[in-house]
C-alpha cells in the first residue's frame, strides 16, 4: 500500500478495457470498476509476494532490496507463502462473480504472475514478460462486461499497454 504505482499499473488496463466494453453512449460498469480496482490491489500485492519469495536469496545481496520482509528475516518464506495464499484466495472472491469466460481468462494469468520473477534470471528484457503479465485486464475487463473477449478490440488494447509497460 506505500507504493500504489502497481496497483496503478495494473487497475489502467482493466478500466481502460471496461470502459471499452460499455454500451455507446453509457458509463462504465461502476461495480466492474470496483471489483478490478480491488483485484488490481490484491494481485498486485500477491505479485510482489512471490516476486520477494522468488527473490528471497538475492534480496539479501542487495542494498535496496535488503530490507525486505523475506530477505530480512521479518517474515519466514512459510509465512509468506500462508499469506500469498491468503491473497489468491481473496482474489478468487473476486473472480468467481465473473462470467465462465472471464474467470477462466482471469486464472489463467496466474501463471504469468508465477513466473514473472524468473524471467530476471533467463532473459535480459523482463519488462516484456511483466507487460503480458500486468496488462491482462485489457482483455479480462472487456470479457467480464460482454462475456467473451472481441479480439480485434480488446488485442490493440493488451498489446499497446504491453508497449507502455516496456516504454516506462
Amino acid at each position: 500500500l506505500d507504493a500504489p504505482v502497481g496497483t496503478w499499473l495494473l487497475a489502467w488496463p482493466c478500466f481502460w478495457s471496461i470502459a471499452i466494453a460499455a454500451p455507446h453512449g453509457q458509463l462504465p460498469d461502476f461495480y466492474m470498476l470496483g471489483l478490478f480496482g480491488t483485484g488490481a490491489l490484491l494481485l498486485r500485492g500477491a505479485g510482489c509476494t512471490i516476486n520477494d519469495y522468488w527473490d528471497r536469496d538475492f534480496d539479501k545481496q542487495v542494498e535496496r532490496t535488503r530490507s525486505r520482509p523475506i530477505a530480512s528475516g521479518q517474515i519466514s518464506p512459510n509465512q509468506a507463502l500462508t499469506f500469498l495464499v491468503a491473497q489468491l484466495l481473496a482474489g478468487l472472491g473476486i473472480l468467481v462473480q465473473l462470467n465462465t469466460y472471464s474467470q477462466i481468462l482471469g486464472a489463467s494469468s496466474l501463471a504469468f504472475v508465477g513466473t514473472y520473477p524468473l524471467m530476471k534470471r533467463i532473459t535480459y528484457m523482463p519488462q516484456a514478460y511483466l507487460g503480458l503479465t500486468i496488462n491482462w485486464g485489457a482483455m479480462l475487463g472487456y470479457s467480464a462486461i460482454n462475456g467473451a473477449c472481441d479480439w480485434p478490440v480488446v488485442l490493440p488494447l493488451y498489446v499497446g499497454c504491453i508497449s507502455w509497460t516496456m516504454v516506462y
